[in-house]
């Protein structure tokens, strides 16, 4: 006698989703955080399997900073670190500057890894905000657009 299959459903894997609505609104408030700087800036949301769910454009920006967006979201996605963060790790660890020759890695800060409930969902990526670390904080301050989002510590 055989013994009785568990329920398919018990064998998957349960994982939130980041879906348009939630990237809009990631998007709009780095946006917006980065136009209280007086600057426009591009804006990347990638899902969990790095599928662009969004880029967007403000006016005035230019036109490499789309992709600049995509790859800072990218390499936080991949790397499961803020780009930020691996930007200077790189630099102070000589090991760690090979990552800068992978070709979809970008090491400039802007790039946020995105989680919830302790699983990663995606990442955003900002690019245009006159500087990394301006970047990084637009990116930062998207996330407290999407309160199901894992907030990061202040």
């Amino acid at each position: 006698m055989t013994a009785p299959l568990a329920p398919v459903q018990a064998q998957l894997q349960q994982q939130p989703d980041l879906n348009l609505d939630a990237a809009t609104r990631l998007a709009a408030r780095a946006v917006d955080a980065c136009r209280r700087l007086g600057r426009p800036v591009a804006v990347a949301v990638l899902d969990r399997g790095a599928n662009v769910i969004l880029l967007q454009r403000a006016d005035g920006v230019g036109p490499h900073n789309l992709e600049a967006s995509r790859r800072k979201a990218y390499t936080a996605l991949s790397t499961r670190t803020q780009t930020l963060d691996l930007s200077r790790n790189a630099q102070a660890n000589p090991d760690a500057r090979n990552l800068a020759t992978l070709p979809e890695l970008l090491l400039l800060g802007g790039g946020v890894p995105l989680s919830a409930g302790g699983q990663q969902v995606g990442a955003i990526g900002v690019a245009g905000g006159g500087g990394a670390g301006n970047d990084h904080a637009c990116a930062q301050a998207a996330i407290a657009a999407v309160p199901e989002l894992d907030q990061l510590p202040q």
